[in-house]
């Protein structure tokens, strides 16, 4: 297959851009990128798709969600949330303490879809539900193999709801990184789900390193999302954050650090020393009032920052608005945030990936995974290899995605799902999320 007649953004090393270009997929990787007349001719026999001048892209990475709350939508709580312990308890644990398997199921389903819809092509969850932990992950797995959609899933072991609660969740990782590392086709992958150090005690992290030892070394945990997370590491264990889980064996090349809003420079020190990435959502930490992270500091000082969402929206596009403003805003200065911006979603979310999948993904190059979106973007100015990312930044959405194809397949074609009956997936959950909203 041949998809070409458009403005090709490869995001490669070398900045390729074409003005009318074509890449050829054959199977699930890119074989081929270039003109499209050159293509069209080197390769007569197979199918051209005509994308009418649309523009060609990697498919959006986003490198944090959280699958179980997409019940949150629209919903109206009755506790208080006057700060982020308070939100964490009367929303967000109240919520997943509500969820059935077939929720779990459910929830997947409506964002991967949404995350399709708006060319979102490789998903990292960050799963939670107490009351339903056991086949879980594997519940998420499935919708995510029905929908085509690359993922990376696991779920968040915490202290917060009791010793064989715990014990459920540490089984629950365990059993899906076992499964999942075996040859799958290297569309999902699992790693070990921790919360946040507030929620550990010492004895569970020794119970989690135990179930590890010879299983994997990729943890994804929040950290210092609020500063409470500092205040209680530094009263319980003398240790702030990083320093604690650095202790522990946590941090590496295959663990994501969330959030870091409030480390510090020795902190950053140990996430470089132990090439630990971090991801940033700027619109959660707005959202939740916990502060701005240094992000501009960490990149500077070669931390390998991504960017997700928090679940804040399946849009990339619009995390990547908001990172861009927030660090302007904070550092007051108008230069910062655009190029940290790029370097966060086009340079760091593939190199994240990277630790984990076994091709580039997030970037159109021969070789790397055929995960490509197109967008109905007709720019109002001349969009060239040297400004594309300005004109990603301001011009685009996620709602002008037109075509998404993962693996060298369509999952969405002219803005229809292809491999799911939306209206119906979306029905089941609304009228499902009625029953769970009563007792909110």
């Amino acid at each position: 297959m041949i998809i070409g007649n458009g403005k090709i953004i490869t995001n490669d090393s070398s900045g390729n851009f074409y003005d009318n270009g074509a890449i050829y997929i054959k199977n699930n990787v890119i074989e081929d990128i270039g003109n499209s007349d050159e293509l069209k001719n080197k390769y007569g026999n197979e199918e051209f798709i005509d994308v009418k001048d649309k523009v060609i892209m990697p498919g959006m990475i986003c490198a944090h969600s959280h699958i179980y709350s997409a019940y949150a939508r629209g919903m109206s709580i009755s506790k208080p949330t006057t700060d982020f312990f308070t939100v964490l308890e009367n929303l967000w644990w109240s919520l997943d303490r509500k969820l059935t398997l077939e929720d779990v199921r459910l929830n997947a389903l409506t964002t991967y879809i949404e995350s399709i819809q708006n060319g979102v092509t490789t998903l990292i969850d960050h799963h939670s539900g107490p009351n339903s932990v056991t086949g879980s992950l594997f519940a998420i797995a499935d919708a995510a193999r029905q929908l085509g959609m690359r993922t990376s899933i696991c779920y968040e072991v915490s202290d917060r709801d009791g010793k064989d609660i715990t014990q459920k969740e540490i089984k629950e990782n365990i059993d899906f990184i076992k499964e999942y590392k075996k040859n799958n086709g290297d569309m999902i992958k699992g790693l070990f789900g921790l919360h946040a150090s507030f929620t550990l005690s010492d004895e569970t992290l020794y119970k989690v390193k135990e179930a590890m030892e010879g299983v994997y070394d990729g943890y994804h945990i929040h950290v210092a999302e609020g500063i409470e997370d500092q205040y209680d590491s530094l009263k319980k264990y003398g240790r702030r954050v990083v320093e604690r889980l650095h202790d522990f064996g946590i941090l590496g090349k295959r663990t994501i650090a969330v959030h870091g809003v409030h480390i510090n420079q020795r902190e950053i020190e140990i996430l470089k020393h132990t090439d630990t990435s971090v991801v940033h959502n700027p619109e959660s930490n707005m959202n939740n009032a916990v502060g701005c992270p240094p992000v501009a500091s960490m990149l500077k000082h070669g931390l390998r920052v991504g960017l997700g969402t928090d679940a804040y929206t399946n849009d990339m596009f619009e995390s990547m608005k908001v990172a861009n403003i927030l660090q302007s805003h904070q550092l007051c200065d108008p230069t910062v945030g655009f190029n940290e911006t790029k370097q966060m979603q086009f340079e760091n979310n593939p190199k994240i990936l990277s630790k984990y999948f076994n091709r580039d993904i997030g970037i159109l190059k021969k070789g790397g995974y055929a995960d490509i979106i197109t967008l109905n973007y007709d720019p109002l100015t001349p969009m060239s290899k040297d400004n594309w990312f300005g004109h990603a930044l301001f011009g685009m959405t996620g709602r002008i995605v037109n075509d998404t194809i993962i693996n060298g397949k369509f999952v969405m074609k002219d803005r229809e799902i292809l491999t799911a009956d939306v209206k119906e997936i979306m029905s089941k959950s609304r009228e499902r999320v009625k029953e769970v909203w009563k007792f909110m």
